[in-house]
């Protein structure tokens, strides 16, 4: 719960959706996601994606209802198969349909240096969703640069 205002200004109280968070494993990507951040980064090569990925989905359609300031979207794959994709673009595509939270949102991209699949994956998702969106080529894509990443962005 977030609430603002002091003394005799009533206070404001928003309740936000809790933090959700799934550790990365052989097959699945680290997902973060908190008011302001979404985090999605690993491998995604899911058998059954609508099962990993509908509580994130759930979690989203919470968070839409009640945010208003920016929101920070972290994406970066090795590899991710095509019914994990399809789950990526549904939660894009959801986020960007509520033109409060489009406007707020920043999508960041990464991708490792020669891998112009998941460059060109990045330029399709871009072209289907209506937020700001920038790429991010990094030398490796693997649990050190996530750890290291999440750990300098907290």
């Amino acid at each position: 719960m977030v609430c603002e205002g002091q003394g005799k200004i009533k206070s404001i109280c928003m309740t936000y959706p809790a933090k959700l968070s799934i550790e990365p494993t052989r097959r699945s990507p680290w997902v973060v996601l908190e008011p302001g951040r979404i985090f999605v980064m690993g491998r995604s090569i899911i058998e059954n994606p609508s099962h990993f990925y509908k509580p994130g989905y759930e979690w989203i359609l919470e968070f839409i209802k009640v945010w208003s300031g920016s929101i920070k979207i972290d994406l970066g794959f090795e590899y991710i198969n095509t019914g994990s994709i399809k789950w990526l673009y549904i939660l894009l595509r959801r986020l960007s349909e509520e033109e409060r939270v489009a406007e707020n949102a920043f999508i960041t991209w990464y991708y490792e240096h020669g891998d112009e699949d998941m460059r060109e994956l990045g330029s399709i998702l871009r072209s289907l969703i209506n937020c700001r969106f920038r790429f991010v080529e990094v030398d490796a894509m693997n649990d050190a640069f996530y750890d290291r990443f999440f750990t300098e962005k907290n």
